[in-house]
């Protein structure tokens, strides 16, 4: 049987198409994918992802513990509700999941407290290998089901997030810097996203939640499902886990460097010593991105040919509603250029090699 979220009755009565999804009964569109997509590039959109599993982590050595377990340093957060982006890696330096953790305490207090954020597909597996790294250490691990959460994404997304919530809940809003969040009144406001646009994260109380959601409905922010999620974030270069990278690869080959914090030398982290020898060994591919100027669509698992260099895979691919062409993410031989084919049905066909991403703010970012 599979999970609902508190928002399940409202996504029907929207008209949603639900699906499975990780274990989760959740919309994948309400009507047309390439409108919800284009709300959310030009207007606002909201997504139910209280699916996502979120854990408090408390104790005198909450600090150190998560300075071992993720490849990210918390260290970084010099102040309450700032945010990072981070693997949680395994010993072999592989990425167990990819993750968002907040402070949610001011640093060096007595009984620190930070709220980690995990994908809800990698759940069971995410809270048995934290759970384990707590050994002789001072930490309790709380998974709070009992709080749902909303996105809310697009130029207009803030202004009309502000416009359903009280004054003290909007000055708030007023004062965050991009991937900072902060506590009123039960609720964690975040300005963080998944989408390559601004806008807020915002998690609540269930019993608030259907309320919250019908004020931005009424205030104009179009419901969006899990297919206008995928586009979206393809579209901003971010990761998805289980496509682009699991335990299967690094983050070094999965575009995931600049989140390894390296210094100070001194902090052993999980998988730190696996890193370190793929480095001094070289690394042999890279996570790019592709453009198929020509009609067609790349996919998943494709093969990549870079001619006199070698051969890598798509990762994820769509149709990129904003550019009307079709892009991906691939990983490829660390030698490749700014040209490679790719396998569509035994027809080689060109792409562009970019970096990624392919679109911020509504606007195509790559030359």
């Amino acid at each position: 049987m599979t999970n609902k979220t508190a928002l399940y009755d409202q996504h029907l009565a929207m008209g949603a198409k639900v699906v499975d999804f990780g274990g989760w009964d959740m919309p994948l569109n309400y009507g047309s994918q390439i409108e919800e997509h284009n709300k959310v590039r030009q207007t606002s959109g909201m997504f139910d992802v209280s699916h996502m599993t979120i854990v408090d982590v408390t104790g005198a050595d909450a600090a150190e513990y998560l300075r071992y377990l993720l490849a990210n340093d918390v260290a970084r957060l010099k102040v309450k509700g700032k945010a990072l982006y981070s693997g949680m890696l395994n010993e072999d330096g592989k990425v167990i999941d990819d993750l968002i953790v907040y402070r949610m305490t001011d640093p060096g207090v007595s009984g620190e407290w930070f709220r980690v954020v995990v994908n809800c597909a990698t759940r069971e597996k995410d809270l048995r290998w934290m759970a384990e790294q707590t050994a002789r250490l001072d930490v309790a691990l709380t998974e709070q089901p009992e709080l749902s959460m909303v996105a809310i994404q697009g130029p207009e997304a803030i202004e009309k997030v502000k416009s359903v919530l009280n004054e003290s809940r909007g000055r708030l809003i007023d004062g965050l810097s991009i991937f900072q969040g902060q506590e009123s009144e039960g609720w964690f406001i975040a300005r963080t996203g998944y989408s390559g646009e601004d806008g807020l994260e915002i998690i609540v109380p269930e019993d608030e939640i259907s309320e919250f959601w019908a004020a931005l409905a009424d205030a104009g922010v179009s419901p969006c499902g899990l297919g206008a999620r995928d586009t979206l974030r393809l579209e901003a270069g971010m990761n998805l886990y289980g496509a682009d990278m699991d335990e299967t690869v690094s983050p070094l080959v999965s575009g995931m460097g600049w989140t390894i914090a390296w210094e100070p030398e001194s902090r052993h982290f999980c998988g730190r010593a696996a890193l370190e020898a793929e480095k001094a060994a070289g690394v042999a591919q890279k996570m790019v991105g592709l453009v198929m100027q020509s009609r067609g669509v790349l996919r998943g698992h494709q093969k990549v040919i870079v001619e006199g260099v070698g051969e890598g895979e798509i990762t994820s691919g769509t149709f990129s509603p904003t550019l009307n062409l079709s892009i991906a993410l691939a990983r490829v031989p660390v030698g490749t250029g700014d040209h490679a084919m790719v396998d569509i049905r035994g027809k080689l066909v060109p792409v562009s090699v970019v970096r990624p991403p392919f679109v911020r703010h509504g606007k195509k970012v790559f030359s």
